[in-house]
């Protein structure tokens, strides 16, 4: 079976690196981080006229009704351009639970705002560290409205509308939110990836409309962190392609003892553990993406293996991308932590990688028969 990319699926690639390459160098990164903005609002409107934000979102909706391969070759060129947009929350998390769960009339009123840009969606479920149950909940739904704290909230600093996990009469459910009402209250939260606006939110009395069916809460997450999992993977993907690209670069251009860094074989041992990493990464992200496409029983261990293999490989492409600058890879002025910070980011934004590990050997196991 082959699963890499169509003729113009490659070309939509070609299109995306140039434009980012254009309007997301990485002084755009730096400008952000050097400001108390959380994310570039020129880029994210830009990357809203391309018609990015819209991409699987049907016609009906206001979308381009591409599939998730298209939207694939987005997300690895957004994570090669470390672009600092809330792309991810709205697009791979908020966007899909309202396709997945969302009834008509709320994929009418909300969806058609989420693929032009007009709104940025994010989704409010984490509360406290460790694995996410019914047990960690505290957030309360009750008489039409949210009571409680979500920690932390990512591009909750800017998001209008907020898909939020909250208990219930009936257990744990989803519940939609718009974050410009009254009761909400927002903290900014300091990360490492100062580039994504990372927040503490609040709900007072927010009011707030079932998404989804009630008190299936915890299963609507488990479905669409699968989802998202094989979208951040490509993300992770581009961003290991782009460290690996940069310290190939500066091995090729740093001599030492009359001789460029990289022909040297400490130096060629560690390019080449990269790209065997990220060559992994890529073959799981393809496998991945035809699942999330397919939307089989196979997205389960696609989705999981593409996680691990995602952070894996981005984590360890931007260590050894500092390390093969030496010295100055560890300075604020050469841009090797750009990718360091947002490959430290992806890798918990959805879960860490021992959880994902975890899901990925729950879906190998073979099912148990039932006793009669």
């Amino acid at each position: 079976m082959n699963f890499e990319f169509s003729e113009e699926q490659l070309m939509l690639r070609d299109q995306a690196r140039s434009f980012l390459a254009e309007h997301c160098p990485t002084r755009v990164v730096r400008a952000v981080l050097d400001s108390d903005d959380h994310y570039d609002a020129s880029l994210w409107q830009q990357v809203a006229d391309m018609g990015w934000t819209a991409t699987v979102i049907p016609e009906a909706y206001g979308g381009l009704g591409l599939s998730y391969y298209e939207l694939s070759i987005i997300a690895e060129e957004l994570g090669r351009a470390v672009a600092p947009i809330p792309f991810s929350s709205s697009v791979y998390l908020a966007s899909e639970a309202l396709l997945a769960f969302g009834s008509e009339t709320q994929k009418q009123q909300w969806l058609p705002k989420l693929a032009s840009g007009e709104l940025i969606g994010t989704v409010a479920f984490t509360e406290t560290a460790g694995r996410l149950d019914a047990s960690n909940i505290g957030t309360r739904f009750d008489n039409g409205a949210l009571d409680g704290c979500k920690l932390p909230v990512a591009d909750g600093v800017i998001a209008d509308v907020a898909i939020v996990l909250a208990a219930d009469s009936s257990g744990v459910s989803l519940y939609l939110a718009d974050l410009t009402g009254q009761g909400v209250h927002r903290e900014s939260v300091r990360t490492f990836d100062a580039s994504r606006g990372l927040a503490s939110l609040s709900f007072d009395g927010v009011i707030a409309e079932l998404l989804g069916e009630q008190g299936a809460g915890i299963t609507a997450v488990e479905q669409l962190h699968d989802r998202a999992a094989v979208l951040f993977a490509w993300e992770q993907v581009g961003l290991a392609d782009a460290a690996l690209e940069q310290a190939k670069q500066y091995a090729l251009e740093r001599f030492a003892f009359g001789r460029a860094i990289g022909s040297y074989q400490a130096i060629k041992h560690k390019l080449a553990n990269v790209y065997v990493k990220n060559t992994l990464a890529r073959s799981n992200g393809y496998y991945g993406a035809w699942a999330l496409q397919a939307n089989g029983p196979e997205l389960k261990q696609a989705a999981a293996t593409a996680r691990v293999a995602g952070i894996q490989a981005s984590t360890f492409a931007a260590e050894e991308n500092i390390q093969t600058h030496g010295g100055m890879g560890f300075t604020w002025e050469f841009d090797c932590h750009f990718y360091y910070r947002r490959a430290k980011l992806l890798s918990l934004v959805i879960g860490s990688e021992a959880l994902w590990q975890n899901r990925l050997v729950d879906a190998l196991a073979p099912q148990q028969p039932v006793l009669a």
